[in-house]
């Protein structure tokens, strides 16, 4: 017998119309649905916005031929879901006609920026980790502003991932293959409250 909690809130198909209805209505709001659960990510502070183009800057100049993407994702889990990381790394052209929401195939890394709010902790530390991993994505980096902390998230199983790798602000952290760049995290110090 399923528990009442365990039922998704809406279909995943539903969970489009709601979200493309938004898009149209709403400006600012992020809208995600996952693991059964409909979401809202905050409107980035400028923080936020800064540790993602350094990022950004980093993969390019690393990686010519990839783009850190601002791209909804098909995440075909537990429940399907639709997430929208901070930053999603593949091929620049890899989601050209892909529409608001894309599969991950191609997808190298993505990328979550913690917000301070409530939901963070539940979202960006649980969730995503575990609905990245189902899906396949090889990489999930989290930059953690709360605790100064990257976190390397490698070697999906189907379930979660096998290795996960902390490091504090200010030391540098290899991204693993398929990715393969090397950050320096002494900027992020600059960065967080």
């Amino acid at each position: 017998m399923t528990a009442i909690s365990d039922r998704p809130q809406m279909l995943p198909g539903e969970f489009e119309e709601f979200s493309r209805h938004l898009a149209r209505t709403a400006e600012g709001i992020r809208p995600e649905f996952i693991n059964g659960k409909l979401g809202v990510k905050p409107v980035p502070d400028g923080d936020h916005g800064r540790i993602v183009q350094w990022l950004l800057r980093i993969c390019i100049q690393a990686r010519p031929e990839l783009y850190l993407h601002d791209q909804g994702l098909r995440i075909q889990g537990y429940r399907g879901g639709f997430a929208r990381p901070d930053g999603t790394l593949a091929d620049a052209d890899a989601f050209v006609g892909c529409g608001d929401w894309a599969t991950t195939g191609g997808v190298l890394m993505v990328v979550e920026v913690t917000s301070y709010d409530s939901d963070t902790d539940r979202r960006d530390r649980v969730e995503k980790p575990r609905a990245y991993a189902e899906t396949g994505i090889p990489v999930y980096l989290l930059i953690d502003r709360d605790s100064a902390e990257v976190v390397v998230h490698s070697q999906p199983d189907g379930v979660r991932y096998e290795s996960v790798r902390i490091v504090p602000f200010g030391k540098s952290v290899p991204l693993p293959d398929p990715v393969g760049i090397s950050l320096d995290t002494e900027p992020l110090k600059n960065w967080v409250r």
